[in-house]
């Protein structure tokens, strides 16, 4: 009898997730993308196109690793790429090579807001453009000041930033500092710090954002090792707010502790991609989770591409699309996939014969 029961246990289970295999369908759409291996890379959806901002990668000059890119990138499909700006890393007039600051549309522009130390000092400058090629510079230094791996998003009317770090091993006689901080501008220059200390421990390295159901959503996170807190903290916890004072924890989710993973929303859904972990074998990931609510959350199994962090993700023209990232360790791929809702336009289209 018990033997029978597990059967049919073993059955459902087996039933449900193909049910679920079945309503997605990833699609590999180009392993070698026209633009340089890169993880990090900012991502927007705007005017009908996916824009790909900047990212950390190999020198395209050939000289050492850990080199900021600040190219501007866009593709309708995932497998033609258009080069709307040239990487020049520094220069007058645009913002400096950089990955893992913020990106968004707002005001029918595109936004970088922060970035991170790679040329030995922090950024805290943000820059609007309506075209990719033209920059302009809303501020030179946001109050929010000197950090890094922040979560940024536009959410009423406003863009916000919160959380991140300084890491005093990339910038030095900089001290560590971790935030919980939560700031918004209606405008890229003046900001209002909303709370000093969110009630969610110190936490950032999020790619992505998520407004979803009228609320602001943080979706695991952590904070990179230091020399006085050399352990990495890695969280999968929950939590949204309306107006980014007043926070809920909605659940310890099911998925693994994680950062530099990718959030979005799809399909009616909050998404939670890939990341790292480095308290598991593997460390890269490749899972991809979804939920309506926030706390009941469901595994897309049987993922197909390999496993990474710091993949830029996007919502476009219907599909969810997973591009770029480091794999395994911190070697850079260039890889682009997309995610199906299963007789939806387009479902099925290029593959990966185009290499």
């Amino acid at each position: 009898m018990r033997d029978s029961l597990r059967g049919l246990i073993l059955a459902f289970w087996l039933a449900s997730l193909s049910a679920v295999a079945a309503e997605y369908q990833w699609t590999e759409v180009t392993k070698a993308a026209a633009f340089n291996e890169r993880d990090g890379a900012g991502a927007a959806t705007y005017r009908g196109k996916m824009w790909l901002l900047g990212g950390w990668g190999d020198d395209p000059e050939g000289g050492p690793r850990h080199v900021g890119y600040n190219d501007v990138w866009n593709s309708t499909d995932g497998w033609t790429w258009t080069q709307v700006r040239p990487n020049t890393l520094t220069a007058a007039g645009i913002w400096e090579g950089r990955h893992c600051g913020g990106y968004v549309v707002f005001h029918d522009k595109l936004w970088v807001v922060g970035g991170d130390p790679l040329l030995k000092h922090y950024q805290n400058d943000v820059w609007s453009s309506a075209d990719g090629v033209t920059w302009e510079q809303a501020t030179a230094k946001a109050p929010w000041g000197q950090r890094n791996l922040h979560v940024t998003m536009v959410y009423d009317g406003k863009i916000w930033v919160m959380g991140g770090q300084m890491v005093p091993q990339f910038v030095p006689d900089v001290p560590e500092a971790f935030y919980n901080d939560v700031w918004s501008s209606t405008d890229g220059a003046n900001w209002n710090q909303v709370t000093a200390h969110a009630p969610w421990s110190p936490r950032g390295m999020i790619q992505g954002s998520v407004e979803f159901s009228g609320r602001m959503w943080l979706l695991g996170g952590g904070t990179y090792d230091t020399p006085a807190h050399p352990t990495r903290l890695f969280y999968n916890e929950v939590w949204s707010t309306a107006d980014g004072a007043e926070w809920r924890k909605d659940a310890d989710a099911p998925w693994a502790p994680r950062q530099y993973h990718s959030v979005a929303v799809f399909d009616n859904k909050m998404w939670v991609m890939a990341g790292y972990n480095d308290n598991t074998p593997e460390r890269n990931r490749n899972d991809v989770w979804y939920s309506s609510d926030g706390v009941n959350w469901s595994e897309l199994p049987n993922t197909p591409w390999p496993t990474r962090h710091a993949g830029t993700v996007f919502v476009h023209d219907g599909h969810l699309w997973m591009v770029a990232g480091s794999h395994p360790g911190s070697t850079p791929i260039h890889d682009v996939w997309r995610l199906d809702k299963t007789g939806s336009p387009g479902a099925v289209a290029r593959t990966s014969a185009h290499e």
